[in-house]
């Protein structure tokens, strides 16, 4: 069971990963940690694929040395990183691996906002960072087109943008 901030958060973000896309879908996660989106989406017909540095994804390794990993440029409609952009530089990776007008949905804390982010992680209310937070990025300053972009409580941000960069 995770803490119950994070709970919520896990289910609010599964809720628009589902309304924002279809089952024709080829899906990249990246970071996926313990499974437990790609495991959902999975059980709902989705074609996810994982990678993360951990053994529990379909890919091992660092998302930024994705060539050497096998993977293609432009080979997936939906590329998702769920509090990963904090930790490492690697926007420029996922639009490359996101086709032309494809999505790319990304989750992290507001920059501004990142102790009180530290305190409900202290208090046991939120889950614990894996590694330091030197990538926080300020989503409006992301320079194309969003479906979404909230800020949940202004200490969390959500955005789903849509891929204009040539692959």
């Amino acid at each position: 069971m995770y803490p119950f901030i994070s709970e919520i958060s896990r289910n609010n973000k599964l809720k628009l990963i589902q309304k924002h896309c279809s089952l024709q879908d080829s899906i990249l996660e990246v970071g996926s940690g313990n499974g437990w989106l790609a495991s959902k989406l999975r059980q709902q017909g989705f074609r996810v694929t994982t990678l993360d540095l951990s053994e529990h994804a379909d890919i091992v390794g660092d998302i930024n040395q994705w060539e050497q990993l096998g993977l293609q440029r432009g080979s997936f409609d939906v590329v998702i990183a769920l509090e990963v952009i904090e930790h490492i530089d690697c926007w420029d990776t996922l639009c490359a691996l996101c086709k032309t007008d494809g999505l790319i949905m990304l989750s992290s804390p507001h920059p501004s906002w990142d102790w009180v982010m530290k305190v409900l992680e202290y208090l046991g209310l939120n889950q614990k960072r894996t590694s330091p937070h030197d990538q926080l990025t300020d989503f409006r300053q992301i320079k194309m087109p969003s479906l979404l972009n909230i800020r949940p409580a202004l200490i969390h941000q959500v955005a789903i943008f849509i891929n204009r960069r040539a692959g």
